[in-house]
Parts: C-alpha cells; structure tokens; sequence
C-alpha cells in the first residue's frame, strides 16, 4: 500500500501548524504555559518570538505549516520508496 503525498503532506502540516498555534494561543492567556516547547520553536523558525503577541503565533503557525508539509512530503516518498523493496531477504512473511 502506498500512502498519498500530498494528503500525508497537509496531514503532517495542519497537525503541526495546530499544535504550534494552539500552544501560541495558550502561551498567551497563561504566560508561563509550555515556554520550554516555545523556546524550542523558536530556536528552530528564524524570526518567530512567542511573546510577539498574536502576530508572532501567526508567523510560527506559518513557519510550523511549511515544516510539516516539507516533512511529510520526506515521510510519504520514505516510506513508498522503503515499501515498494517488499521484505527483506529471510524476513518472514507477515
């Protein structure tokens, strides 16, 4: 069975987006929530800051977006290139 890249690739994408913007979201009615998960985001998405406001939660929920999409397009393609070898040799059957 082969898995579908673009539909894996939005998958990947609105998820991660998701989380980013609702960890965002949350980051800013209780200030202290999930700073160490933020942080991380951060490090990773140049020019996201998360005590932006609204409009830092809308750069990395983009910035998250692109990621998962670039991500599940190497999943995808990963996985139907490793899939299609069939087992490996001695492998038993399933």
């Amino acid at each position: 069975m082969r898995l579908s890249t673009k539909a894996m690739a939005w998958t990947a994408g609105i998820l991660w987006a998701a989380a980013i913007f609702l960890t965002g979201v949350l980051n800013l009615i209780w200030p202290g929530y999930a700073i160490a998960f933020l942080d991380m985001a951060k490090s990773i998405y140049p020019g996201y800051a998360h005590i932006g406001g609204f409009a830092g939660v809308i750069v990395g929920t983009l910035y998250a977006l692109v990621d998962g999409l670039v991500c599940g397009v190497i999943f995808a393609w990963l996985y139907n290139t490793l899939a299609a070898g069939g087992p490996a040799p001695g492998a038993p059957a399933a």
